[in-house]
């Protein structure tokens, strides 16, 4: 099996041959088709995060069940399946009270890896994922069945940036029709938290970055206005923008500390700051705590969208065939495995929404 192993910070990646155990109880092993690339993948691999090398990232996948290991029920061989990093029991705290994403339980894949390299050596399965490579084996509660007829490079954006933007929009801070929108950044994710808030309701949708391209495709996501931190005075405008009330909610999808600290001036009474992208480690953020009691504010935090991904994955299969959600516009380009160090560079340059490696 090939795949883009991780082996030093910073460094491009290498395709290696590597070993990839058969699944065990609860497991399934899935041929990959297309893997999307993440800024999580990126922080990762740049050592933003820590972790333990050699490794092997990606996360946001979709591909076609080869085995299932024993115990397991909800897929079959042959099955379309959306693979997210999501691994849940159903039975802990978290998974009772309906946030699946805060499973405190521990599996055996997340004591053993199931890769290995030629030596026989260990190699960290990257976000309980691995799935820049063939093949990849899961925790049976990381799938969800798609149709056979969805896309596999489209599935795959379900993984992580669709239901990400998404799920912060619908599950997390519930965004009630009427309401005032910020949203910072226009990436996959940010752009999904636009069109969540088109499809909720709000009267308002303002979308902040600093790619004029990105601001551009913000609007035909559903934004009703843009703004550029560059040439734009960005509270004044919002203000404007809300009869001089503020966002009722901001949505930060961006791991950039200029952009946290800059929503909390931008809210209204009782808004919410919903923080849904994950700065490098040490990164640190300043509120005022007075007036956020004062004014009845709330910072929420929001993993992967709060997603119930057996829920919420089939739910936005069905907008996108409604014509509802767009899915196909999010890609930028399409890659081999080769190809992975061009794709991610591109990425972090700003040039793409969502680059898939399509294998």
């Amino acid at each position: 099996m090939k795949a883009a192993v991780c082996r030093e910070f910073g460094a491009p990646l290498v395709i290696e041959e590597l070993h990839l155990a058969d699944p065990g109880p609860g497991e399934v092993k899935v041929r990959m088709v297309a893997t999307a690339i993440c800024h999580s993948d990126i922080t990762y691999a740049e050592g933003g995060w820590g972790g333990q090398l050699p490794a092997v990232y990606g996360h946001e996948g979709a591909g076609i069940v080869a085995e299932v290991g024993p115990g397991v029920h909800s897929v079959k061989v042959g099955d379309a399946v959306v693979v997210t990093l999501i691994r849940s029991c159903g039975h802990c705290h978290g998974c009772t009270m309906g946030m699946p994403v805060t499973c405190d339980a521990t599996f055996p894949l997340d004591a053993t890896s199931p890769l290995t390299d030629a030596s026989g050596a260990s190699i960290v399965h990257g976000l309980r994922t691995a799935a820049f490579a063939e093949q990849v084996v899961v925790e049976e509660s990381q799938l969800v069945v798609v149709p056979a007829d969805l896309g596999f490079d489209v599935a795959s954006l379900l993984a992580c940036g669709v239901i990400t933007g998404f799920g912060a929009v619908t599950n997390t801070a519930g965004v009630q029709p009427g309401s005032h929108v910020v949203v910072f950044g226009c990436g996959g994710v940010g752009l999904n938290s636009v069109q969540g808030a088109l499809l909720s309701g709000a009267q308002t949708i303002v979308a902040i970055d600093l790619a004029e391209s990105k601001l551009q495709a913000a609007l035909e996501f559903g934004a009703t206005h843009t703004l550029n931190p560059v040439t734009d005075d960005v509270v004044a405008r919002v203000r404007e923008l809300t009869d001089g009330r503020g966002a009722d909610y901001v949505f930060v999808t961006v791991g950039a500390k200029a952009a946290f600290d800059a929503s909390y001036a931008l809210l209204a009474k009782a808004g919410a700051v919903v923080l849904v992208g994950m700065p490098a480690n040490g990164v640190m953020s300043e509120i005022d705590p007075g007036t956020m009691a004062a004014y009845s504010q709330r910072i929420l935090g929001s993993k992967m969208g709060g997603s119930r991904i057996s829920i919420d994955i089939p739910n936005l299969v069905n907008l996108y065939k409604q014509g509802r959600l767009k899915l196909d516009e999010l890609i930028s380009g399409r890659y081999a495995l080769a190809d992975i160090n061009e794709a991610m560079e591109s990425v972090k340059r700003g040039d793409a929404l969502r680059n898939v490696i399509v294998f």
